[in-house]
């Protein structure tokens, strides 16, 4: 994960209250908001990536062995980011020379993920849960009033039988976006090209 330089002020400021706690302006609070917003959607999208590389490699693995260099770059990106190779991988891998380097690299990482799970801990990469939402910081002033409340009421339903008042322009159909092609012209008759 890669913090942008703001970013990065904003985390050094919060480790620094953190550490030596004191009232906060309520830029700090909603900088402090923002990043841990940031950061929640940067692991959501991680797992959101991770599932999807996982369901991809098992459709290639299905799909072998006519899926064999695209499996096998999947299954090396899988393996860069932590996965645990299962016995369906070791057995698809098996029997094919251009995966020889891959099968055994796998063998060891597998070989390890077992003997971890013998000796009680987890070999695998797990990302955290899902955390709490951030609320308020000690000391900040948002703790002190209300929770703002949407000041725009919603639209009210229009009536039975009429339709709704309308809104800003429609957008806009493909045939008025997309003028209608021309027919190309007849080709010339013979007597013409003759002339011409």
């Amino acid at each position: 994960m890669a913090f942008s330089a703001d970013e990065l002020r904003v985390l050094r400021r919060a480790l620094a209250i953190a550490l030596h706690p004191m009232p906060l302006s309520d830029e700090d609070v909603q900088d402090c908001l923002r990043l841990a917003g940031s950061v929640d959607e940067a692991v959501g999208e991680a797992g959101r990536l991770r599932a999807f590389l996982l369901a991809d490699l098992a459709r290639y693995r299905a799909a072998l062995p006519g899926s064999v260099t695209g499996y096998l770059e999947l299954l090396q990106d899988a393996l860069a980011a932590g996965y645990d190779p299962r016995p369906d991988d070791l057995a698809a891998l098996r029997g094919k020379p251009l995966a020889a380097a891959l099968l055994e690299r796998c063998q060891i990482l597998a070989e390890r993920s077992v003997r971890a799970r013998l000796a009680g801990r987890s070999a695998a990469l797990v990302a955290p849960g899902p955390r709490s939402r951030l609320l308020a910081l000690p000391g900040g002033r948002a703790a002190d009033r209300e929770p703002e409340r949407p000041k725009a009421p919603a639209a009210p339903a229009p009536a039975p039988g009429r339709s709704p008042a309308p809104g800003p322009r429609p957008a806009p159909k493909p045939s008025e976006v997309f003028p209608p092609r021309r027919r190309p012209a007849p080709p010339p008759s013979e007597e013409e090209r003759a002339a011409g």
